[in-house]
């Protein structure tokens, strides 16, 4: 009889660890799908939080920057260049702020490397064509050929976008480049 009570013992504990050991492999499991999936609950890249930022509300918050402008129209960010025009409604040229870049990972290239993908939109309301557009890019390079005539570098933190010509109202460029991190691009200058 003790010899039974022990056998079924060990059988129960043999259930529990096996039950156990099964829980917490799936729980495991989930959790690793959950951290390396695009709708995990997790998200520890900066470069997926990055993906789903929208360009939209950085225009609102440069827009904000500019409430305390002072009487002669120029607020911080028209002294340094950067920003946008508040006072240009409707206008019938064309500024910076016309211009929106977004950018977001797409799938690694076979070797692993890290893709981007950029869209570069003429959102101009006066219905303006926009050229020579310039802009910050650093040291920009990719491990992907990008088609010279859509993006390149020209200098240190100078890139040309449709090699120049206008970028007509409403359109959108888009390329791909290939490196282990976002390159963060901005508007250094435009041609109405």
């Amino acid at each position: 009889m003790n010899c039974e009570s022990s056998s079924s013992s060990s059988s129960l504990t043999r259930r529990r660890v096996a039950s156990f050991t099964a829980v917490f492999a799936v729980t495991f499991l989930l959790l690793i799908i959950g951290i390396y999936t695009d709708h995990g609950l997790m998200e520890f890249s900066a470069v997926l939080s990055q993906k789903r930022s929208s360009t939209v509300s950085v225009t609102h918050r440069k827009l904000l920057e500019h409430a305390a402008d002072n009487e002669d129209g120029k607020g911080k960010g028209q002294e340094d260049g950067k920003g946008v025009e508040p006072n240009r409604i409707w206008g019938d040229r064309c500024s910076k702020s016309d211009i929106v870049i977004s950018q977001g990972a797409t799938e690694p290239l076979p070797n692993g490397i890290p893709t981007y993908t950029v869209e570069i939109m003429n959102v101009c309301v006066s219905g303006c064509d926009i050229s020579s557009i310039h802009l910050s890019c650093g040291w920009f390079s990719s491990a992907r050929l990008v088609n010279p005539r859509v993006f390149k570098r020209l200098h240190f933190d100078d890139c040309l976008v449709n090699d120049g010509k206008p970028l007509v109202n409403g359109r959108t460029l888009s390329f791909q480049y290939a490196n282990t991190f976002p390159y963060p691009l901005s508007v250094s200058s435009v041609s109405c």
